[in-house]
């Protein structure tokens, strides 16, 4: 290879990856591992293929015009494609604050635009460097912002609407899209583009990155001195006049005796899980490793046990008592993640939500 093809080589792939980098190492929380930016990064890999596919498709088999395929087929094709892993993630609860939803976006992105760029140096050997300018300064940082934007808009909106999931997608997918078909617009000459992109679309990741991060440090302080007072309210003798103990009373003539026992320890236990979870994040800020607790698989398991118990009635009338919301399940995820690094043969533990 040639100086200056390894130099395209570096244009077309490092800004990106540099820029993911970066935000991995600004997770003071640590929140997402390595493994799984990796399978962010694989499946935008193969989205890409399958993208450039139906792009081609669209071009050689229908003669859709270059143009329509450009500025408005692929920008819908691709943010869909790439979007898929990342609403996943947020509906499986692998994902609970914006900044690890920014990281994994940007991850599918990065995996699409390395994929994209490997198709350009194969189809363009002979191009000029300010194409590679352009394809690694602008449109592969567009491709991994675009997606990490989408995801954080999808987070934020969920979570304050749950109950309308498909309606949430829709304004951060549009801006993404939106984005993308501007940018093959080509409205400003490419240099002019390329740095207008490189300039607003990692501030604009940042602003928010940084912004959920203060408030996920915030979020995980408040939370375990709620979740430390409610599980001492809970394990005291008070607990029978709480709002608790007294919605517990109240189910008491629609289920039998044992379940609203089981109830009883299943609550108790989710506030425990929830406990270890912040802990476990706190400590890692402080960059501390604090062991696994050892009864941890036990407690996991007992917890998929009363879930079997208490059936799927019993769950739902004990939604009214959840005290963290949407991040039960994220809490569970996390501690299983621990379990799994610290422990490899426990890593046929699954998840029973």
């Amino acid at each position: 290879m040639t100086a200056a093809a390894a130099f395209d080589v570096v244009l077309a792939f490092c800004p990106v990856v540099a820029f993911l980098g970066a935000l991995l190492l600004m997770d003071s929380f640590r929140l997402v591992r390595p493994a799984s930016v990796a399978l962010a990064i694989g499946y935008g890999a193969a989205a890409a293929v399958g993208c450039l596919s139906v792009n081609h498709y669209l071009l050689q088999s229908l003669h859709v015009p270059s143009s329509v395929v450009t500025r408005y087929a692929a920008p819908i094709i691709e943010e869909s494609a790439k979007a898929l892993l990342v609403v996943a993630l947020i509906a499986t609860g692998r994902v609970a604050f914006l900044v690890d939803v920014a990281v994994e976006g940007f991850a599918v992105g990065t995996g699409f635009a390395l994929v994209e760029n490997l198709n350009y140096l194969r189809a363009m050997p002979d191009a000029s460097i300010l194409v590679w300018v352009v394809r690694g300064l602008g449109t592969a940082v567009l491709q991994g912002a675009a997606t990490a934007i989408f995801g954080m808009v999808f987070k934020a909106l969920i979570e304050r609407r749950s109950d309308r999931t498909w309606l949430a997608l829709l304004p951060g997918w549009s801006a993404a899209v939106v984005l993308h078909s501007l940018f093959n617009h080509r409205l400003l000459p490419p240099v002019a583009q390329t740095l207008l992109i490189l300039v607003v679309m990692p501030l604009a990741t940042l602003w928010a990155y940084s912004r959920s991060e203060r408030a996920t440090r915030e979020w995980i302080g408040a939370g375990l001195d709620l979740d430390i007072e409610l599980l001492g309210l809970v394990s005291s003798e008070a607990f029978t006049v709480t709002r608790f103990g007294q919605y517990l009373q109240q189910l008491r003539g629609r289920f039998p005796g044992s379940t609203i026992a089981d109830m009883y320890c299943l609550l108790r236990l989710e506030l425990e899980l929830s406990v270890q979870a912040k802990a476990m994040l706190l400590a890692r800020e402080a960059a501390l490793d604090v062991p696994v607790d050892e009864d941890l698989a036990a407690v996991l398991a007992e917890r998929e046990f009363l879930q079997r118990s208490i059936g799927r009635a019993g769950l739902l009338a004990l939604k009214p008592l959840q005290v963290t919301g949407r991040r039960d399940q994220w809490h569970r995820h996390i501690l299983r993640q621990r379990l799994r690094v610290a422990s490899p043969s426990d890593s046929g533990l699954r998840s029973s939500s």
